[in-house]
């Protein structure tokens, strides 16, 4: 098989010829999928690949089956990311939320860790899409529970589903980014995030 492109710092790469067999059928089970990349945790979670199979397939339903729009998807993977202070995850689904169409003002706010901007930051319906479920999870992730006026105005806007569906995004991206810190994974050549969190240490 080709270079899997695995990279890790604690846990070191794999390669195929050192993987059991469950480790080679995870790693098929990721590159048929709509991923179609080994990069992010699953040098990680290859060792656990039974789990780490599990995971990768809850993994792709929160990415790309959330009955959210994707832009609000990628808010609630980037909130994740920030709360963790993953700085991977937070590079990579960056670029993907900005194309999706969230306002970049959210980004950098979210990144920050300050309030949203007071003024309008999309088309209306989009706009209070956005502070719902900002609010929703940023609650949650600072409390650990949300209160009913919160809760409330989530299912409005979402349905129960929804609800559901960001927590699950939320859930799968907090392994994903204790995975990557645990590992101290490296950003690529050149990247760069909005806050400064310690990488691995100097070879």
């Amino acid at each position: 098989m080709k270079d899997l492109g695995l990279r890790g710092h604690r846990f070191a790469p794999l390669t195929w010829e050192q993987m059991s067999p469950a480790q080679r059928q995870m790693t098929e089970q990721v590159l048929a999928g709509q991923r179609g990349s080994m990069q992010g945790p699953y040098n990680v979670l290859l060792r656990s690949p039974e789990l780490g199979d599990l995971a990768q397939r809850f993994g792709a339903h929160t990415r790309f089956h959330s009955s959210l729009p994707l832009a609000l998807n990628e808010l609630a993977i980037l909130m994740a990311a920030r709360f963790w202070r993953c700085r991977f995850v937070w590079w990579a689904h960056r670029r993907i939320a900005l194309e999706a169409g969230l306002p970049e003002s959210v980004i950098l706010a979210v990144a920050t860790r300050t309030a949203l901007p007071t003024g309008g930051l999309s088309g209306n319906e989009q706009d209070k899409d956005i502070r719902s479920l900002h609010a929703f999870c940023q609650q949650l992730l600072d409390q650990g529970r949300v209160d009913d006026a919160t809760h409330a105005a989530m299912k409005a806007r979402f349905g129960e589903q929804g609800i559901v569906d960001a927590m699950g995004a939320m859930s799968y991206y907090t392994l994903v980014s204790m995975c990557l810190n645990v590992d101290q994974y490296p950003l690529p050549d050149g990247a760069s995030v909005e806050f400064d969190e310690p990488g691995p240490p100097a070879p």
